[in-house]
């Protein structure tokens, strides 16, 4: 009985609730890399020293130092790419998707994992538009999704909009430092 109750005193301090899958990850590749019929995965292992200009740029690395980038092809043309990242935030992690055109513009993106408590501010904050705001966004241009929810959601929806731009910012960064000069 005690490990239980210890067990529940920790969740309750560290602020633990569990992750909730929004949309599943095949269904994520098939909204945002539409008419492929194949899917390739591409990893990239980060140097300390790429890691630690992504860090600089973002504020973030991928915690075991690897970028995976999911590209479609439909025959032999590129459809486009597709990232997932995550993002952790007092309330717990969130999974965003970002698909990229061939060309290297935002097609769309997906939150694909929210928590138990931040799940229904993720749904208010998508319902609201959020992830209207972050299409055609290139590398190097800042993501502005919360700041266009102002007036039109709660303030739990646009804290949470906030960690989404911070995944879309990452994806950004990741997408065009090291993807965009190798062919997808």
């Amino acid at each position: 009985m005690k490990p239980l109750m210890l067990v529940a005193v920790l969740a309750t301090a560290l602020h633990i609730t569990p992750v909730v899958v929004l949309v599943k990850r095949p269904d994520a590749v098939q909204a945002l890399l539409p008419g492929a019929d194949a899917y390739l995965a591409r990893e990239v292992h980060l140097s300390n020293r790429d890691a630690h200009r992504l860090h600089q740029v973002v504020d973030w690395s991928p915690e075991d130092g690897v970028l995976t980038l999911y590209t479609g092809k439909a025959g032999a043309t590129t459809v486009g790419a597709l990232e997932f990242v995550r993002v952790d935030s007092p309330h717990g992690p969130i999974e965003v998707a970002v698909g990229f055109t061939p060309q290297g513009a935002v097609r769309g993106v997906i939150v694909t994992k929210a928590t138990v408590e931040t799940k229904p501010w993720v749904l208010e904050a998508v319902a609201a538009g959020l992830t209207n705001h972050y299409r055609e966004l290139k590398p190097g241009e800042a993501p502005r999704g919360a700041a266009a929810l102002t007036g039109h959601a709660g303030s739990l929806a646009q804290y949470i909009a906030g960690e989404v731009d911070k995944g879309v910012a990452r994806a950004l960064a990741a997408y065009g430092t090291f993807y965009r000069s190798a062919k997808t």
